[in-house]
């Protein structure tokens, strides 16, 4: 996750912040129809500095919703596909020699923005997808010796099909945790679909379309206002439980990370603001739970072949109902 920029003042209150979330939400549904659900867990996630891993078949919205994050917080937008032949360096940058002066400079590469889509991650080799990781936990490139920090705000969005993965390298585990949250968009309701048909919109334009509404310094108050937030201590022990629950439970090989009971924290006081609360409920944390460690866990079944990425959220969703909240 990424800090709140220090100089970055929060929003006025929680309920000017459920405002600008409202407003953000609004406007991504006029690019990405029928999802309201995923489209407030994707604005959480930013609004709590996360990083996001779409991971769905192709052709249900995954770009359109990105494009129209960026559009909507007035965002720089890079876009990288990722292949089995790209390098480190075409993510990160080089430094380039000048023959005529007999000097390098610094070329940045797409990672320099304030949005990143690494559309099929999990189709360039570990030393190319590992990049990233520098990137996504601190905010900064390094390179020969020489750290470059990143725009504030800073998010990487990155996609993988769960069907197709001839030729693909799967996420390594270390990657897959710097993701604050996973979602899925799935398909339209037909209903949904019959209207995009009306509407006659190329669907590789509609993120494109939709007009701004808030700023970059609007999103780094909303992070600043996500780190103000109140998490008292009877619902970060909740918290605690439901990440040893997953540590001790039969069918799980490896449990929530530390790393993911924060990311839990954070996301759940983001969460909060929906509401217009300046402090966490267990329901908060409830909302964002299996987007946020669905992930992270290793099944038993796995390791026998039989894993399907729906498994952890139901073992997650039994977790919930057997773990005591607070009252």
């Amino acid at each position: 996750m990424n800090s709140p920029a220090r100089a970055t003042p929060a929003l006025s209150s929680p309920a000017a912040a459920r405002t600008a979330l409202e407003q953000v939400a609004a406007n991504l549904s006029l690019a990405v129809r029928g999802k309201e659900k995923e489209i407030r867990l994707a604005v959480t996630c930013l609004a709590a500095g996360g990083h996001l891993l779409l991971e769905d078949v192709p052709g249900v919205g995954k770009t359109t919703l990105v494009e129209a994050l960026a559009r909507s917080f007035s965002l720089s937008l890079s876009r990288v596909q990722f292949t089995a032949d790209l390098m480190p360096a075409d993510i990160l940058g080089a430094q380039i020699f000048h023959a005529a002066t007999a000097s390098f400079s610094f070329r940045p590469g797409p990672i320099f923005r304030q949005l990143v889509l690494a559309d099929e991650l999990n189709r360039a080799p570990p030393r190319t997808q590992s990049a990233l990781l520098e990137a996504m936990a601190q905010g900064q490139v390094s390179l020969d010796g020489v750290t470059h920090p990143l725009p504030r705000p800073f998010t990487v969005v990155a996609t993988q099909n769960p069907v197709d993965f001839s030729g693909t390298y799967p996420l390594p585990d270390s990657q897959l945790d710097r993701f604050l949250m996973r979602l899925s968009l799935g398909h339209p309701a037909p209903d949904v679909e019959a209207r995009l048909l009306v509407l006659a919109r190329d669907a590789a334009t509609a993120g494109t379309v939709v007009e701004p509404v808030s700023t970059p310094e609007a999103l780094n108050g909303l992070r600043a206002q996500v780190a103000a937030q109140r998490l008292d201590e009877t619902v970060a022990d909740y918290v605690v439980r439901l990440a040893q629950a997953t540590r001790s439970h039969g069918d799980i090989e490896r449990g929530a990370s530390t790393r993911a009971v924060l990311a839990l924290g954070m996301a759940a006081r983001a969460h909060a603001l929906w509401e217009a609360r300046d402090f966490v409920t267990p329901g908060d944390v409830r909302a964002v739970l299996g987007p946020c460690l669905a992930h992270r866990l290793l099944l038993r079944s796995a390791n026998q072949g039989t894993y399907t990425r729906d498994e952890a959220l139901h073992l997650i969703e039994e977790i919930a109902r057997k773990v005591p909240a607070p009252r």
